[in-house]
């Protein structure tokens, strides 16, 4: 049996293997593998790897693919409470008739997977404020850092936003309180970062501009603005250089820097972006618990 899938501009620049898991359940990597290598999984009527990346509106054709996937089911079945959507709802920066931003909550995904069945895509999806009409991802924002994500509310919009995101057209600001004291007020994070795809070490070129706002010899707060976009760029780049981010259990390898800290202390601050020659400046306000601990640790923040 045959099923065909139309890619959807938030998928642009997205390795197959990902929307095989995101579209289809909790899919094997091996049998990713064997599925595209049999055929069984085609990209535009041809055979493709697992590193395929999508571009809107390729078709992909999936023939026989069975599996069984237990998460599946609870997925599917997870539903949201009318207060989890109103209290997102009210987190909303700006709402116009091609897209929203949102202050996105510490602790929520973007989108849905098998270990994030809540996730503000799902979420807005039974929104009013999507109401007949599709709630599209157009850029990425860890699960654990809060501050402005924006939705796109049609096709032509998400492909727009993905398009200046990939571009690097879109300019985000983040704040970050890391342990100990920084030694330049100002400079750039210039690292090689290591990642896996199996067995396959992958090494990718980063960039991010910082500056700080305040320190002491506990701590810093800084401003960062990356230049490329890699997975968990930010939180890695501090963790290399021995400043890993306050919260931050995954990067945080020393003893001397494991508190009872739960939230991770990054944050998207700032969006800025032109379309249509009209400016885009939208600021996300930091989180109680950030303002708390830049109390807590004698930091000044000039909002």
């Amino acid at each position: 049996m045959k099923k065909s899938y139309i890619v959807d501009s938030s998928y642009e620049g997205v390795r197959i293997d990902k929307w095989i898991r995101n579209y289809l359940g909790k899919v094997p990597q091996g049998l990713i593998e064997k599925s595209l290598r049999l055929g069984k999984i085609k990209l535009n009527s041809k055979k493709i790897k697992s590193s395929t990346k999508l571009n809107f509106k390729d078709i992909i054709n999936v023939y026989d693919l069975k599996f069984e996937d237990k998460n599946l089911k609870a997925k599917i079945d997870y539903k949201f409470s009318n207060e989890i959507i109103k209290e997102n709802e009210d987190l909303i920066i700006d709402n116009n008739e091609n897209f929203i931003v949102v202050n996105k909550e510490s602790g929520i995904a973007v989108q849905g997977g098998t270990k994030s069945k809540k996730n503000l895509i799902d979420i807005f999806s039974k929104s009013k404020v999507f109401e007949n009409i599709k709630p599209y991802s157009v850029h990425r924002l860890d699960k654990d850092t809060s501050g402005v994500f924006i939705i796109a509310k049609n096709r032509d919009t998400a492909k727009l936003l993905t398009s200046l995101f990939r571009l690097r057209k879109i300019h985000k600001t983040y704040l970050a309180i890391c342990y100990g004291e920084l030694e330049m007020n100002k400079g750039t994070f210039d690292q090689d970062l290591i990642k896996y795809e199996g067995s396959k070490k992958i090494i990718e070129k980063s960039k991010t501009i910082f500056k700080v706002l305040d320190k002491n010899s506990n701590c810093t707060l800084l401003e960062m603005n990356p230049i490329t976009g890699r997975k968990h760029q930010l939180r890695k780049q501090l963790s290399l250089i021995g400043h890993p981010i306050y919260g931050d259990d995954k990067y945080t390898f020393e003893k001397k820097f494991k508190t009872k800290n739960k939230e991770l202390m990054l944050h998207s601050y700032k969006i800025k972006f032109i379309i249509n020659d009209k400016k885009h400046t939208y600021k996300a306000l930091l989180p109680d618990y950030f303002k708390k601990l830049i109390k807590t640790k004698r930091l000044k923040f000039l909002n």
